[in-house]
């Protein structure tokens, strides 16, 4: 499949005890077949990260990538119940956080789902509880 799609980004963080959501609606390059794809897409001013383009790489229900590449680059690594280490950078400078998955569920080639459950720390030290519900609808 290879589509140009309207995608639904629910992003939910809690950190230092509060909550904050934001929901952005765009346009994005969706391809793959059997819960394999990739999914790209324009950041805008609402994600913080206007300038880049963001892709998700999907693996079945095992793992996933976000990479951020323009005016912030990252590699962000989920695997469900595993811990990895990744790059961030930031125009202050690069980071190394810790990326601990807690959920993965891909039901993409059913209803067009992607929910990514994730904890990030910095310099082992806890950062923020994060989930991204993403919604695909073809054209």
């Amino acid at each position: 499949m290879k589509t140009n799609a309207l995608i639904t980004l629910a992003i939910v963080q809690w950190q230092d005890g509060e909550k904050s959501e934001t929901e952005l609606l765009t346009r994005a390059n969706v391809t793959g077949q059997d819960n394999n794809y990739v999914i790209s897409y324009e950041d805008t001013e609402a994600t913080g990260f206007y300038g880049c383009v963001t892709t998700i790489k999907i693996e079945g229900s095992k793992c996933a990538s976000i990479i951020r590449k323009g005016t912030a680059n990252s590699v962000l690594y989920l695997e469900k119940d595993r811990k990895h280490f990744c790059q961030y950078e930031t125009p202050y400078g690069s980071l190394q956080v810790g990326i601990r998955t807690s959920e993965l569920k891909n039901t993409i080639d059913k209803d067009g789902k992607l929910y990514l459950k994730y904890t990030l720390d910095l310099n082992s030290s806890y950062l923020s509880d994060n989930e991204i519900i993403m919604t695909i609808k073809n054209d």
